[in-house]
């Protein structure tokens, strides 16, 4: 009988040791006791909710902040142009009034 109640004293205090220093290490001890094996419920699916349709939501927009950037590089881009252009040709009639040929 000692021996039987130190062997439970000595488990425990094992136990208790090890779940003390296990640092969030888990230990499970399982007595298995037979018993009748269960089967899950089949899964209920629930029917999807009907379809509802609804109007479009309208897209309001107070001023014309729409396509302002787009719209500033377009005219950038012009302006760029137009003074490209402007040299150019400014270019073309010094070289006709001084009768420069490129070489």
């Amino acid at each position: 009988m000692n021996k039987k109640i130190f062997g439970v004293v000595l488990g425990l205090t094992a136990l208790a040791a090890s779940t003390a220093a296990s640092a969030h290490v888990d230990i499970g001890v399982g007595i298995g006791i037979p018993v009748g094996g269960y089967a899950p419920a089949e899964p209920v699916y629930a029917p999807p909710p009907p379809v509802v349709y609804a109007p479009a939501p309208v897209a309001v927009a107070y001023g014309d902040y729409d396509g302002w950037r787009a719209r500033e590089w377009r005219e950038r881009r012009q302006w760029r142009e137009r003074e490209w252009r402007r040299h150019e040709w400014r270019a073309h009639e010094w070289r006709e009034r001084h009768d420069w040929r490129g070489y």
